[in-house]
């Protein structure tokens, strides 16, 4: 079994990227997003955390949340936001046999992306990540135009103009 290195650091603001298993052609996350939004919620009622930066895409999620002082377990918190949206969600997708045995729904990646933020810069860098990724992909050409990301927030506390990240103007082919 590899040898995943985690680091763990008590009070840090991370940087995730979740993913469902089935990517292609899959808008389950916004099509239940009020579901997902449940889990969530009852997940930081049990093990608190901040949300900085949360955009919800059609199949998959990036977020800045930051833990509080003395608790560095992000690993139970995804766990358990994984498995409260997989129990709220009606049954019937295709399972490998591993997942079967295991007993596991064949919904989410069994693994995520995590980062630990360094500092401002590196926090600021991926709060913009996080709130660009639905013009990245393509599924609004403005920011303030997806519904699902925390960038309204943002917006309202003056922090970014409404109309920032109009586009991808210097993009680079290639980058995700």
């Amino acid at each position: 079994m590899p040898d995943y290195r985690r680091l763990w650091h008590p009070g840090g603001t991370y940087f995730f990227t979740v993913n469902l298993l089935c990517r292609h052609d899959n808008d389950l996350l916004v099509r239940h997003i009020d579901v997902l939004r449940q889990a969530v919620r009852d997940v930081r009622q049990r093990h608190p955390f901040d949300i900085h930066g949360w955009v919800m895409l059609p199949d998959h999620l990036h977020c800045v949340i930051e833990l509080p002082v003395g608790d560095s377990d992000f690993a139970t918190r995804w766990f358990l936001i994984k498995a409260g949206f997989s129990r709220m969600m009606p049954q019937g997708e295709g399972r490998s046999a591993s997942r079967r045995r295991r007993g596991e729904r064949g919904i989410w990646q069994r693994r995520y992306w995590e980062h630990l933020l360094r500092d401002e810069a590196d926090y600021r860098a991926h709060l913009d990540y996080v709130h660009i990724n639905p013009v990245k992909h393509g599924l609004v050409s403005r920011v303030a135009d997806w519904p699902y990301s925390t960038f309204h927030r943002w917006v309202e506390r003056g922090v970014y103009p409404v109309d920032w990240g109009g586009g991808l103007e210097g993009r680079v082919d290639g980058e995700d």
